[in-house]
């Protein structure tokens, strides 16, 4: 069975996505912001979970690390998480890092996770990266304040 890590695996898609893996007998490693969405879904399907804010970098980097811990090799990445807009007129957001909120974990993030976990997805010989968007990953204003 594959060694798999979702992002985004504490709630909606991602959440009905690591239950379908589990019952299909993979090994799934899950990543939420939610400790206790997280915890809830790692017992449902014997996943091991790790807890990262994507909209920080060490974050993301302390993610891949741990994962890397657990998984000798990554046969599948999911990028699942993702965050939309706020309210219409809310004003602009930053990451900690001071990139735009939505930039950093729309698309920064999972780069990032994604090229730190290339040796261990390579190992597979066969992985593969799937990419989730929505209507709430549109294209990002920055030349708002």
């Amino acid at each position: 069975m594959a060694n798999i890590l979702i992002t985004g695996a504490s709630d909606g898609l991602g959440r009905a996505l690591a239950r379908a893996l589990a019952a299909a007998g993979h090994h799934l490693v899950v990543h939420g912001r939610d400790a206790d969405r997280l915890a809830g879904i790692a017992r449902e399907t014997g996943a091991v979970a790790i807890r990262a804010d994507l909209s920080s970098l060490d974050e993301v980097r302390a993610l891949a690390a741990q994962t890397a811990e657990h998984a000798a090799g990554i046969d599948v990445l999911v990028n699942n998480a993702g965050m939309g807009f706020g309210a219409p007129g809310a004003g602009r957001e930053l990451s900690r890092d001071g990139y735009e909120l939505r930039l950093a974990v729309n698309y920064l993030a999972p780069y990032l996770l994604t090229r730190l976990l290339l040796p261990a997805l390579r190992q597979s010989g066969y992985a593969r990266i799937v990419n989730v968007a929505s209507a709430g990953q549109r294209r990002v204003d920055l030349s708002t304040t």
